[in-house]
């Protein structure tokens, strides 16, 4: 497990920018971001708890009464907000980094770190919670394949990917720390044909 000077040396290469954690519902963001910010010691902030508080009603109600369109405009805005506040770890929902506006965002104010998750672990996640929008509109198994479909190939354009599974969450914080170490702080030279 890296230690506290790896720590220090991390938050330093990090400057004024974010940790952002993207993914698919279920993957893990808050309950990894928080222990990542915890081990960090960075501010953890969720981005549909800001856009709820901005908004005074629930991204459930958000979506059933303004449709998700509006939703994403509200969504982009907090995001850009709050990548303006680092450095922080940034936990954003499932549909945030498929805005250009947004990736770009994230690209000039943060580091993006894509929780990778199968189906299957998706699936039995995201079936423990009845406050999903996008999951009420079928089968959640299709639903997400769908979505799989469509966002991993943006996903992909992560600075980082760590894979979500059923370990200690702790393993999945180290592994990210161990990425983010190699990609702030440990650049190997460049060398020269």
């Amino acid at each position: 497990m890296p230690d506290a000077q790896s720590m220090n040396a991390i938050r330093g290469a990090l400057g004024g920018r974010s940790v952002v954690l993207v993914g698919l519902m279920g993957c893990g963001k808050s309950a990894i971001g928080r222990r990542l910010a915890a081990k960090l010691a960075l501010p953890f902030v969720d981005a549909d708890e800001e856009i709820e508080k901005a908004a005074g009603k629930s991204i459930e109600d958000l979506f059933a009464e303004h449709g998700e369109p509006y939703f994403r405009d509200g969504e982009r805005k907090v995001l850009a907000r709050l990548l303006r506040s680092g450095p922080q770890v940034l936990a954003t929902g499932g549909g945030a980094f498929m805005n250009s506006e947004t990736r770009e965002a994230i690209a000039e104010s943060g580091v993006s770190v894509w929780l990778r998750a199968e189906l299957p672990l998706l699936v039995r996640r995201v079936g423990k919670r009845t406050n999903r929008p996008l999951l009420k509109t079928g089968e959640p198994a299709v639903v997400l394949q769908k979505l799989m479909e469509s966002r991993y190939p943006i996903y992909a354009l992560a600075d980082i990917t760590v894979e979500s599974r059923d370990v200690p969450h702790e393993v999945i914080v180290a592994e990210i720390v161990t990425q983010l170490s190699r990609l702030l702080v440990a650049a190997p030279p460049e060398v020269s044909p």
